[in-house]
Protein backbone atom coordinates (compact mmCIF):
# COMPACT_ATOMS: atom_id res chain seq x y z
CA UNK A 1 0.00 0.00 0.00
CA UNK A 2 1.14 3.11 -0.52
CA UNK A 3 0.81 6.45 1.36
CA UNK A 4 1.54 10.15 0.23
CA UNK A 5 2.31 13.26 2.34
CA UNK A 6 1.22 16.65 0.86
CA UNK A 7 3.89 19.09 0.95
CA UNK A 8 2.12 22.75 0.46
CA UNK A 9 3.64 24.72 -2.70
CA UNK A 10 6.21 21.93 -3.04
CA UNK A 11 3.99 19.97 -5.69
CA UNK A 12 6.18 20.42 -9.08
CA UNK A 13 4.81 19.72 -12.62
CA UNK A 14 6.77 18.09 -15.44
CA UNK A 15 6.59 18.15 -19.10
CA UNK A 16 8.58 16.16 -21.27
CA UNK A 17 8.73 16.57 -24.58
CA UNK A 18 11.40 15.19 -27.50
CA UNK A 19 15.08 16.90 -27.37
CA UNK A 20 15.91 19.00 -30.26
CA UNK A 21 18.44 17.97 -32.66
CA UNK A 22 21.42 19.07 -31.67
CA UNK A 23 24.03 17.41 -33.62
CA UNK A 24 25.45 15.17 -31.42
CA UNK A 25 24.19 12.54 -28.14
CA UNK A 26 22.80 14.07 -25.16
CA UNK A 27 24.71 13.27 -22.25
CA UNK A 28 23.54 12.61 -18.88
CA UNK A 29 26.22 11.83 -16.11
CA UNK A 30 24.68 9.70 -12.93
CA UNK A 31 26.67 9.61 -10.07
CA UNK A 32 26.04 7.43 -7.23
CA UNK A 33 27.78 8.09 -3.93
CA UNK A 34 27.84 4.15 -3.16
CA UNK A 35 28.17 0.95 -5.16
CA UNK A 36 26.32 -1.64 -7.60
CA UNK A 37 24.33 -3.73 -5.35
CA UNK A 38 23.38 -1.72 -2.36
CA UNK A 39 19.60 -1.89 -2.55
CA UNK A 40 18.99 1.98 -1.84
CA UNK A 41 21.20 2.81 -4.80
CA UNK A 42 19.64 0.36 -7.13
CA UNK A 43 16.39 1.11 -6.58
CA UNK A 44 17.71 4.93 -7.41
CA UNK A 45 19.20 3.72 -10.62
CA UNK A 46 16.28 1.81 -11.80
CA UNK A 47 13.82 4.86 -11.50
CA UNK A 48 16.09 7.54 -12.99
CA UNK A 49 17.25 4.90 -15.80
CA UNK A 50 13.07 4.32 -16.67
CA UNK A 51 12.73 8.10 -16.86
CA UNK A 52 16.29 8.37 -18.91
CA UNK A 53 16.62 5.78 -21.26
CA UNK A 54 15.85 6.84 -24.71
CA UNK A 55 16.57 10.58 -24.07
CA UNK A 56 20.14 10.33 -23.10
CA UNK A 57 23.30 8.59 -23.11
CA UNK A 58 23.22 7.52 -19.51
CA UNK A 59 26.83 7.24 -18.28
CA UNK A 60 27.20 5.71 -14.40
CA UNK A 61 29.86 6.36 -12.08
CA UNK A 62 29.60 4.79 -8.73
CA UNK A 63 32.01 6.44 -6.11
CA UNK A 64 31.70 3.56 -3.65
CA UNK A 65 31.79 5.20 -0.49
CA UNK A 66 29.85 2.98 1.94
CA UNK A 67 32.76 -0.06 1.76
CA UNK A 68 35.69 2.79 1.27
CA UNK A 69 34.43 4.85 4.39
CA UNK A 70 37.83 6.66 4.90
CA UNK A 71 37.92 10.20 4.47
CA UNK A 72 41.36 9.80 1.55
CA UNK A 73 39.14 7.13 -0.22
CA UNK A 74 35.27 9.63 -0.48
CA UNK A 75 38.02 12.29 -1.68
CA UNK A 76 39.98 10.12 -4.03
CA UNK A 77 36.65 8.90 -5.50
CA UNK A 78 35.19 12.50 -5.87
CA UNK A 79 38.05 14.09 -7.99
CA UNK A 80 37.50 10.72 -10.00
CA UNK A 81 34.30 11.95 -10.39
CA UNK A 82 35.18 15.30 -11.07
CA UNK A 83 37.46 14.61 -13.57
CA UNK A 84 34.90 12.72 -15.24
CA UNK A 85 32.80 15.27 -15.42
CA UNK A 86 35.67 17.74 -17.18
CA UNK A 87 36.00 14.83 -19.46
CA UNK A 88 32.82 13.48 -20.45
CA UNK A 89 31.24 16.91 -20.44
CA UNK A 90 27.60 15.89 -19.43
CA UNK A 91 24.85 18.49 -20.50
CA UNK A 92 23.23 17.52 -16.68
CA UNK A 93 24.54 15.63 -13.62
CA UNK A 94 22.74 13.55 -11.30
CA UNK A 95 24.08 12.51 -8.17
CA UNK A 96 22.40 10.45 -5.68
CA UNK A 97 22.90 10.36 -1.88
CA UNK A 98 25.04 12.69 0.62
CA UNK A 99 29.06 11.48 -0.13
CA UNK A 100 28.34 12.75 -3.91
CA UNK A 101 26.80 16.09 -2.30
CA UNK A 102 29.89 16.70 0.33
CA UNK A 103 32.61 15.85 -1.32
CA UNK A 104 32.13 16.71 -5.27
CA UNK A 105 29.01 19.25 -5.83
CA UNK A 106 29.79 21.65 -2.23
CA UNK A 107 33.70 21.65 -3.12
CA UNK A 108 34.11 21.90 -6.89
CA UNK A 109 30.94 22.91 -8.81
CA UNK A 110 28.79 25.88 -6.51
CA UNK A 111 27.16 28.02 -9.23
CA UNK A 112 28.98 26.33 -12.12
CA UNK A 113 28.11 26.32 -15.38
CA UNK A 114 26.89 22.49 -15.57
CA UNK A 115 23.75 21.99 -14.01
CA UNK A 116 23.34 18.99 -11.11
CA UNK A 117 19.96 17.64 -9.93
CA UNK A 118 20.85 15.50 -6.87
CA UNK A 119 18.38 13.09 -5.05
CA UNK A 120 18.85 10.98 -1.65
CA UNK A 121 20.28 13.57 0.47
CA UNK A 122 18.93 13.02 3.84
CA UNK A 123 16.95 15.59 5.63
CA UNK A 124 18.69 18.78 4.89
CA UNK A 125 20.56 20.52 2.41
CA UNK A 126 22.05 23.15 5.20
CA UNK A 127 25.71 21.45 5.40
CA UNK A 128 26.79 21.49 2.09
CA UNK A 129 24.77 25.18 1.63
CA UNK A 130 22.33 24.11 -1.04
CA UNK A 131 20.76 25.62 -2.90
CA UNK A 132 23.44 26.97 -5.75
CA UNK A 133 22.08 28.51 -9.17
CA UNK A 134 23.09 25.65 -10.79
CA UNK A 135 21.79 22.92 -8.02
CA UNK A 136 18.12 21.40 -7.31
CA UNK A 137 17.46 18.09 -6.01
CA UNK A 138 14.96 15.72 -3.88
CA UNK A 139 15.55 14.94 0.07
CA UNK A 140 15.22 11.59 1.34
CA UNK A 141 13.19 11.90 4.41
CA UNK A 142 12.23 8.68 6.52
CA UNK A 143 8.36 8.67 7.90
CA UNK A 144 9.50 8.21 11.59
CA UNK A 145 7.31 10.52 13.21
CA UNK A 146 4.10 8.43 12.25
CA UNK A 147 5.81 5.13 12.56
CA UNK A 148 6.63 6.41 16.40
CA UNK A 149 2.98 7.53 16.80
CA UNK A 150 1.74 3.99 15.29
CA UNK A 151 4.34 2.11 18.14
CA UNK A 152 2.74 4.47 20.68
CA UNK A 153 -1.00 3.22 19.40
CA UNK A 154 0.79 -0.72 19.90
CA UNK A 155 2.64 0.47 23.19
CA UNK A 156 0.63 2.96 24.79
CA UNK A 157 3.33 2.34 27.94
CA UNK A 158 6.56 3.71 25.00
CA UNK A 159 8.84 5.56 26.90
CA UNK A 160 12.34 4.33 26.32
CA UNK A 161 13.61 3.23 22.43
CA UNK A 162 17.08 1.76 21.11
CA UNK A 163 18.17 2.72 17.83
CA UNK A 164 20.61 0.01 15.90
CA UNK A 165 23.00 1.11 12.49
CA UNK A 166 25.84 0.91 10.84
CA UNK A 167 28.52 3.44 11.78
CA UNK A 168 28.55 5.87 8.42
CA UNK A 169 27.71 9.32 7.75
CA UNK A 170 23.82 8.66 6.83
CA UNK A 171 23.18 7.04 9.47
CA UNK A 172 25.11 9.49 11.42
CA UNK A 173 22.43 12.04 10.30
CA UNK A 174 19.18 9.52 10.47
CA UNK A 175 20.52 8.87 14.67
CA UNK A 176 20.35 12.77 14.75
CA UNK A 177 16.69 13.15 13.45
CA UNK A 178 15.66 10.36 15.31
CA UNK A 179 16.88 11.59 18.02
CA UNK A 180 15.41 15.13 17.92
CA UNK A 181 11.44 13.19 17.25
CA UNK A 182 11.68 11.15 20.49
CA UNK A 183 13.08 14.18 22.27
CA UNK A 184 10.00 15.63 21.02
CA UNK A 185 7.32 13.22 21.81
CA UNK A 186 9.13 12.66 25.55
CA UNK A 187 10.77 9.20 24.80
CA UNK A 188 14.35 8.62 26.39
CA UNK A 189 16.59 7.01 22.96
CA UNK A 190 19.45 4.61 23.45
CA UNK A 191 21.63 3.79 20.79
CA UNK A 192 24.44 2.05 19.23
CA UNK A 193 25.88 2.33 15.65
CA UNK A 194 28.23 -1.17 14.69
CA UNK A 195 30.28 -2.20 11.99
CA UNK A 196 29.47 -5.55 11.80
CA UNK A 197 26.93 -8.75 12.25
CA UNK A 198 28.68 -9.49 15.92
CA UNK A 199 28.23 -5.84 16.92
CA UNK A 200 24.45 -5.84 15.36
CA UNK A 201 23.81 -8.96 17.48
CA UNK A 202 24.91 -7.15 20.81
CA UNK A 203 23.30 -4.48 19.86
CA UNK A 204 19.86 -6.23 19.48
CA UNK A 205 20.68 -8.17 22.34
CA UNK A 206 20.94 -4.77 24.87
CA UNK A 207 17.78 -3.11 23.15
CA UNK A 208 15.87 -5.86 24.55
CA UNK A 209 15.51 -3.78 27.86
CA UNK A 210 13.48 -0.76 25.80
CA UNK A 211 10.31 -0.70 24.49
CA UNK A 212 11.10 0.00 20.86
CA UNK A 213 14.02 -1.29 18.72
CA UNK A 214 14.15 1.56 15.70
CA UNK A 215 16.44 -0.75 13.03
CA UNK A 216 18.23 1.90 11.04
CA UNK A 217 20.07 0.77 7.66
CA UNK A 218 23.22 -2.19 7.51
CA UNK A 219 24.58 -0.42 4.25
CA UNK A 220 28.15 0.37 5.04
CA UNK A 221 28.78 -2.32 8.00
CA UNK A 222 31.75 -4.50 6.79
CA UNK A 223 30.05 -7.76 7.41
CA UNK A 224 26.05 -7.87 7.77
CA UNK A 225 24.32 -11.39 7.65
CA UNK A 226 20.95 -11.54 7.40
CA UNK A 227 20.27 -14.73 7.49
CA UNK A 228 22.39 -15.45 10.67
CA UNK A 229 20.41 -12.17 12.28
CA UNK A 230 17.26 -13.62 11.60
CA UNK A 231 18.24 -17.01 13.27
CA UNK A 232 18.90 -14.83 16.09
CA UNK A 233 16.17 -12.94 16.62
CA UNK A 234 13.73 -15.59 15.85
CA UNK A 235 14.86 -17.78 18.86
CA UNK A 236 14.32 -15.48 21.36
CA UNK A 237 11.57 -12.90 22.57
CA UNK A 238 12.06 -9.81 21.18
CA UNK A 239 10.42 -6.52 21.66
CA UNK A 240 8.90 -4.84 19.07
CA UNK A 241 10.63 -3.66 15.95
CA UNK A 242 10.59 -1.35 12.86
CA UNK A 243 12.41 0.47 10.22
CA UNK A 244 12.19 2.99 7.38
CA UNK A 245 14.45 0.99 5.28
CA UNK A 246 12.86 -1.84 2.93
CA UNK A 247 15.92 -4.02 2.82
CA UNK A 248 15.85 -4.58 6.31
CA UNK A 249 12.71 -6.34 6.65
CA UNK A 250 13.63 -9.47 6.57
CA UNK A 251 15.02 -8.96 10.42
CA UNK A 252 12.30 -6.31 11.23
CA UNK A 253 8.88 -6.97 12.55
CA UNK A 254 7.14 -3.30 10.63
CA UNK A 255 8.18 -0.84 8.09
CA UNK A 256 7.55 2.46 6.74
CA UNK A 257 9.86 2.63 4.37
CA UNK A 258 10.85 5.25 1.51
CA UNK A 259 10.89 4.14 -2.26
CA UNK A 260 13.82 4.85 -3.84
CA UNK A 261 12.79 5.02 -7.13
CA UNK A 262 10.86 8.00 -6.49
CA UNK A 263 14.27 9.83 -5.95
CA UNK A 264 15.17 8.23 -9.43
CA UNK A 265 12.06 8.77 -11.13
CA UNK A 266 11.62 12.63 -10.01
CA UNK A 267 15.46 13.57 -10.72
CA UNK A 268 15.04 11.95 -13.91
CA UNK A 269 12.26 13.72 -14.57
CA UNK A 270 14.18 17.24 -13.18
CA UNK A 271 16.87 16.66 -15.52
CA UNK A 272 15.17 16.56 -18.70
CA UNK A 273 13.35 19.40 -17.90
CA UNK A 274 16.77 20.97 -17.82
CA UNK A 275 17.86 19.72 -21.19
CA UNK A 276 14.46 21.19 -22.18
CA UNK A 277 16.21 24.63 -21.08
CA UNK A 278 14.51 25.00 -17.39
CA UNK A 279 16.98 26.94 -15.26
CA UNK A 280 17.90 24.40 -12.03
CA UNK A 281 17.49 27.37 -9.55
CA UNK A 282 14.00 28.18 -10.62
CA UNK A 283 13.37 23.95 -9.76
CA UNK A 284 12.43 23.85 -5.46
CA UNK A 285 14.15 21.55 -3.82
CA UNK A 286 11.70 19.04 -2.54
CA UNK A 287 11.04 16.48 0.15
CA UNK A 288 10.11 12.43 -0.89
CA UNK A 289 6.67 12.37 -0.62
CA UNK A 290 5.88 8.70 -0.88
CA UNK A 291 6.37 5.11 1.18
CA UNK A 292 5.53 1.97 1.79
CA UNK A 293 3.98 -0.14 4.70
CA UNK A 294 5.21 -3.54 5.70
CA UNK A 295 4.70 -6.45 8.36
CA UNK A 296 7.74 -9.81 8.38
CA UNK A 297 4.66 -11.89 9.69
CA UNK A 298 7.69 -14.50 10.09
CA UNK A 299 8.75 -12.46 12.98
CA UNK A 300 4.93 -12.33 14.61
CA UNK A 301 5.36 -15.02 17.04
CA UNK A 302 8.57 -13.74 18.56
CA UNK A 303 7.08 -10.28 19.72
CA UNK A 304 5.25 -10.12 23.10
CA UNK A 305 2.22 -8.39 21.95
CA UNK A 306 -0.66 -8.66 19.37
CA UNK A 307 -0.91 -7.25 16.66
CA UNK A 308 -4.54 -6.19 15.28
CA UNK A 309 -5.04 -8.41 12.19
CA UNK A 310 -6.80 -5.42 10.49
CA UNK A 311 -3.15 -3.88 10.93
CA UNK A 312 -1.88 -6.66 9.03
CA UNK A 313 -4.11 -7.00 6.39
CA UNK A 314 -3.25 -3.16 5.51
CA UNK A 315 0.85 -4.00 4.92
CA UNK A 316 2.95 -5.08 2.44
CA UNK A 317 3.91 -8.89 3.63
CA UNK A 318 7.66 -9.69 3.30
CA UNK A 319 8.52 -12.50 1.32
CA UNK A 320 11.01 -15.28 2.31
Amino acid sequence: MLYRIGFIGLIFFFSVTMLPETGHTTRCLFISSYHKGNAWSDGIEKGLRSVLDGHCEIRQFDMDTKRHKDEESKKNAAEKARQLIYDWDPEVVITADDNAAKYLIAPFFRDHDIPFVFCGLNWSTDEYGFPYSNVTGMLEVAPIIPMIQKARQLLPGLNKAYYIGANTLTEQKNLRKVKEITEEMEISLDHRLVEDTGEWFNAHRDAQHSDLIIIGSSAGMTEWNPQSALMSIVQRPSKLSMTNHQWMMPVTLLGFTKIPEEQGEWAGKVALSILHGKNPGEIPIVPNRKWDLWVNEQLLNTVDIELPRTLINKFKKVRD
